[in-house]
């Protein structure tokens, strides 16, 4: 064995500690949760990108109605 003693959350055999293996895994698992939830996010934003789109065309398709009338066409 080495005269040193391991770096990090190893022990002297390199067996990682449970509190290691449980933070890697929680760490997994978070980075996992915070995909999923970009991706629906940008359904979402997708969606209401849409909907916004569609209201700035009738918008501007009421706004040219509206001119046509005063010019009386």
């Amino acid at each position: 064995m080495s005269e040193h003693p391991p770096q990090g959350d190893y022990d002297e055999s390199g067996v990682p500690s449970l509190d290691y293996v449980r933070d890697k895994i929680e760490g997994r698992f978070a980075t996992s949760t915070g995909a999923t939830e970009l991706t629906e996010a940008g359904h979402e934003a997708a969606e209401i990108d849409k909907q916004l789109a569609e209201r700035e065309k009738a918008g501007a398709d009421r706004l040219a109605e509206i001119r046509r009338a005063m010019r009386g066409e």
